[in-house]
């Protein structure tokens, strides 16, 4: 792949067939942050937008004048999220220009193959909304950040949405709520925290997999329609959300009854279907469709206003754009945190990043400067604490588009740290790791 020199942003935006160009400045003022994309495969409709909302923030940074100065360079490798290629691109990717400052992998499967690597080669790994959920747990995982929530977050808040709609958790007492997930990693993720929920407030589980890609789920929905669950939630990703909905409208389950995680829950999964699913609701990660948010307008301006966007103009602003926008964000600012201690104005190492990552402190004012005002939550992180939010809220479909439809919701940590040490401990015993010592906490 051969570098140019060039004197604007820098940005490898991939093509539709995800052919990759590179360009780049002086080295020595590059921030590298690699890509993993879904542009192929049963996830691209929904991939493609993150890897698209990626790609332009940090063309966006660049407008803004860098991380103090310093560029960032992206470099995507397509995975068509599939975990044998999400780790060669890893390997492709992990050494090059000056070394990846973190890794996102928007895959659950790779980012379980990749918590075992990243130790090794001391390399940061992101997983918003996604992954291990136990890596929230920083004492065990040094180098895993699940920033802004994990499936735990998203099942507890999702069904304290369910229980203010029903009256309070005492009225889900008798309830069966049937859980339709992708059977994988990251569909099974979901199960701890509904099974304890349903432990404790005595509703009843009815688990339903779906095996991937989930183009064919009728024998699924027939289960629901025989054994009439009062709720339905959809831990789904990708094709298997649309067609999860189809077959939903076949059979008559009411929408309004569907409540989807955050990656079961944007504009892709929803505009074949239009206004048969209207009703449908999913919880979000913070944020949802923000077409009219800061962030958005200066990328509308300063990105697709010179013709440099990476997809087309009117996704930006999209829930899954938004992810990717989200995402580029949180990497930017880890590795601005670590400027701060390391160097203002120069490249920090992955090592570095990691500290940055461990010690964010994104204000309301920060995250309100930086375009961010009503799209999120301050974010804090701590040497214990990895993921630094835990906030959502429900939005729901009404038709043509998401319309919000709860108030804030924080899941709740005297619950899911629990659930969290438990099974860090348990990785930790499998592993033969031990927990890290208090003077770590500052390297």
């Amino acid at each position: 792949m051969k570098l140019r020199q060039i004197t604007a942003a820098v940005l490898v935006a991939a093509s539709a067939l995800g052919a990759v160009a590179t360009s780049a400045i002086a080295q020595d003022k590059v921030q590298f942050f690699p890509s993993l994309t879904g542009r192929t495969g049963p996830v691209a409709p929904n991939a493609t937008p993150f890897a698209n909302g990626y790609a332009d923030y940090m063309k966006l940074v660049n407008e803004r004048g860098g991380i103090n100065g310093v560029k960032t360079l992206v470099e995507e490798c397509e995975t068509a999220y599939d975990t044998a290629r999400g780790v060669e691109c890893y390997e492709r990717l992990k050494g090059k220009h000056g070394g990846a400052t973190v890794i996102q992998p928007l895959s659950t499967g790779i980012t379980f193959a990749l918590t075992e690597k990243v130790p090794v080669d001391k390399i940061p790994l992101i997983s918003s909304g996604y992954g291990r959920s136990d890596t929230a747990d920083g004492n065990m995982f040094k180098w895993n950040f699940p920033l802004i929530g994990h499936y735990w977050v998203a099942g507890d808040t999702v069904l304290k949405h369910i229980a203010n709609k029903a009256g309070g958790w005492d009225k889900l007492k008798g309830k069966k709520i049937a859980v339709v997930y992708h059977d994988s990693p990251f569909g099974r993720e979901l199960l701890p925290i509904v099974n304890e929920r349903a432990a404790m407030h005595g509703f009843t589980i009815q688990p339903l997999p779906v095996a991937a890609p989930g183009v064919e789920q009728k024998a699924t929905w027939l289960q629901v329609r025989q054994n009439r669950p009062d709720y339905v939630i959809m831990q789904t990703w990708g094709v298997m959300t649309s067609t999860a909905i189809k077959e939903a409208v076949a059979t008559g389950y009411p929408r309004e009854n569907m409540f989807g995680t955050w990656w079961s829950g944007a504009e892709p999964d929803l505009k074949d279907v239009g206004q048969a699913a209207k009703g449908y609701n999913a919880v979000m990660m913070q944020h949802g469709a923000e077409p009219n948010s800061d962030v958005v307008k200066e990328i509308l301006t300063k990105v697709h206003g010179k013709g440099q966007g990476t997809g087309p103009k009117d996704e930006v602003g999209q829930v899954l754009y938004m992810r990717g926008v989200v995402g580029a964000m949180l990497a930017v600012e880890g590795a601005r945190a670590a400027q701060e201690r390391f160097g203002k104005g120069k490249p920090v190492t992955p090592e570095q990043a990691r500290w940055g990552y461990e010690n964010l402190n994104l204000t309301q004012a920060k995250l309100d400067a930086l375009g961010f005002k009503g799209v999120m939550r301050p974010v804090s992180t701590s040497c214990a604490d990895h993921m630094g939010s835990a906030w959502a809220r429900v939005h729901t479909w009404d038709g043509a588009k998401f319309t919000w439809s709860s108030d804030w919701l924080q899941a709740d940590d005297s619950i899911i740290r629990p659930l969290v040490k438990a099974s860090a401990e348990k990785y930790g015993a499998e592993k033969k790791l031990a927990r890290r010592a208090p003077t770590d906490c500052g390297s």
